[in-house]
């Protein structure tokens, strides 16, 4: 498992538009789960309303992980999302 932390720096959160991009890419690794954590709850990055339902705003520290055969990849490629979009 591949983990990295993240604090969300977009006034608006995690948003429809954000939460559609990142189920997007979610879904590019079909044999690797991302899965972002909140305050002690989670949500599949491939699941836009569970992802939305998590309530992410601006300021909030968030934990993604990233399980499976390309692990790596899939985290490395959240995290540059994370970095140019939220």
């Amino acid at each position: 498992m591949v983990t990295f932390s993240y604090k969300i720096k977009d006034a608006h959160g995690i948003h429809a538009r954000p939460a559609g991009l990142l189920a997007k890419l979610a879904q590019e690794f079909e044999d690797t789960v991302i899965t972002l954590h909140k305050d002690g709850k989670s949500a599949r990055l491939d699941r836009v309303l569970m992802l939305m339902g998590l309530g992410v705003r601006e300021g909030d520290e968030v934990t993604v992980a990233a399980e499976g055969k390309n692990e790596e990849e899939a985290a490395r490629r959240a995290e540059e999302f994370f970095r140019e979009n939220l």
